[in-house]
């Protein structure tokens, strides 16, 4: 369990940094692009922090799906 526990919190507060690193470094980005969601459109954003979010939110599945799948002799 407290295997599982460390592994989760190291994932999460990794993802946590960079996301707060993403956010400081994407304020001076000029181009900006929106998605579009079936009929919807988001805000405008930077290209380069649509990338950095779909990192970060890899990290994060990713970390939950090792935590998930660990094997229970190693707890």
């Amino acid at each position: 369990m407290l295997v599982r526990l460390r592994l989760l919190t190291l994932s999460y507060g990794g993802a946590l940094l960079l996301l707060f690193m993403l956010c400081l470094g994407a304020q001076n980005l000029n181009e900006r692009h929106s998605i579009r969601f079936g009929s919807a459109r988001s805000a405008e954003l930077p290209s380069g922090f649509i990338l950095g979010i779909s990192l970060v939110m890899g990290m994060i599945s990713g970390g939950s799906v090792a935590t998930i799948l660990l094997p229970e002799r190693l707890d």
